[in-house]
């Protein structure tokens, strides 16, 4: 898809919605009529809307939700959301090329460092690092004892991976160096010779897979088909020793669900760094000692952000010149 005809960088104005990185902001000044944020506070959607009102493109990110309706309501100037991140599940992406406006993301970005978080997750909780840290902080260590908070060996547990695009073959990668064996979950298989040099063994049936793995990883999108993929039914395949974690969409889980059998000793532990609803948590996951939560820090590098920036940076460029999109989300791609 491309501008129906080049825009001159003068008269393209570019709203963005949340604080980016100073060099990335720089750019964009410099390049665009840019309307930057003063404050980094998550926009009500009156604002929001005003801000598509009147731009020609809109950069968003995950915790701007742009539906049908207000699509509908924005007005005929909008022509580019150029989105910051690789998720576009807050967009209605149908709706918005049937107004005729572009979507982009910025894929590939985040793999390395979400893999990184996640491997991060796994060795906090087998290893009960959070509690020792706790212990440590408040000054109640009253020094070594053979049995003070025994973990678990990483090497040598079953790791089944549910999703297995870039990112969940970046944390197979890793997980081998730890000694993991490698097992896998996806829409498709993949092809043999990547399977082999992962060592991966696919399974077509999510259920017989989360039967048989010690660890479940979650690194598939939210979408209609992954919401609550990981139901209470297929939560209770998994054996008590097994532990959940999620770098992902926290809609792929059912929370509540998750909640209870923790509570109950019917799972060992968990890593989360997304939730079902944003940041409005379930109280009683905050309480569980087994639950290592972070504030969706899986992308979360200096050096992450500035190349999502660069690659918002292309496609409004690419936008402004009549020139195909580099990123362009096509309806039904995720």
């Amino acid at each position: 898809m491309t501008a129906s005809q080049p825009f001159t960088s003068s008269r393209l104005r570019v709203a963005v919605t949340r604080r980016l990185p100073e060099s990335v902001e720089r750019d964009l000044t410099r390049t665009f009529d840019t309307r930057l944020r003063e404050d980094d506070g998550k926009l009500d959607p009156d604002a929001l809307l005003a801000l598509m009102r009147n731009s020609d493109v809109l950069v968003p990110t995950i915790t701007d939700p742009i539906d049908a309706g207000m699509l509908e309501r924005a007005g005929d100037r909008l022509r580019l959301i150029a989105n910051y991140g690789a998720g576009v599940d807050h967009i209605d992406i149908q709706a918005a090329r049937h107004r005729g406006i572009a979507v982009t993301n910025t894929p590939d970005v985040v793999t390395e460092d979400t893999a990184d978080m996640t491997l991060a997750l796994i060795l906090a909780v087998i290893r009960r690092i959070p509690e020792g840290l706790a212990e440590m902080q408040s000054g109640n260590w009253k020094g070594w004892a053979p049995t003070l908070y025994l973990g678990g060996r990483v090497g040598g547990r079953k790791l089944g991976i549910l999703g297995m695009g870039r990112i969940g073959q970046a944390v197979a990668r890793r997980a081998r160096a730890f000694g993991m064996q490698i097992h896998y979950h996806n829409r498709r298989r993949l092809d043999p010779r990547v399977e082999t040099a992962l060592d991966a063994t696919w399974w077509e049936s999510l259920d017989q897979m989360l039967a048989r793995v010690d660890i479940v990883s979650v690194n598939a999108p939210h979408t209609p088909s992954t919401y609550h993929l990981l139901n209470a039914r297929r939560l209770k395949l998994l054996r008590p020793d097994a532990i959940v974690v999620n770098t992902s969409r926290g809609e792929v889980i059912d929370e509540n669900a998750l909640t209870r059998m923790l509570r109950a000793d019917q799972l060992a532990g968990a890593g989360l760094d997304v939730f079902e609803h944003g940041h409005d948590i379930n109280p009683r996951l905050r309480r569980l000692p087994n639950v290592v939560l972070l504030p969706h820090m899986g992308s979360a590098t200096v050096e992450g952000r500035i190349e999502m920036g660069n690659r918002v940076l292309a496609n409004i460029r690419a936008f402004a010149q009549g020139e195909p999109l580099p990123d362009l989300v096509e309806p039904g791609a995720f």
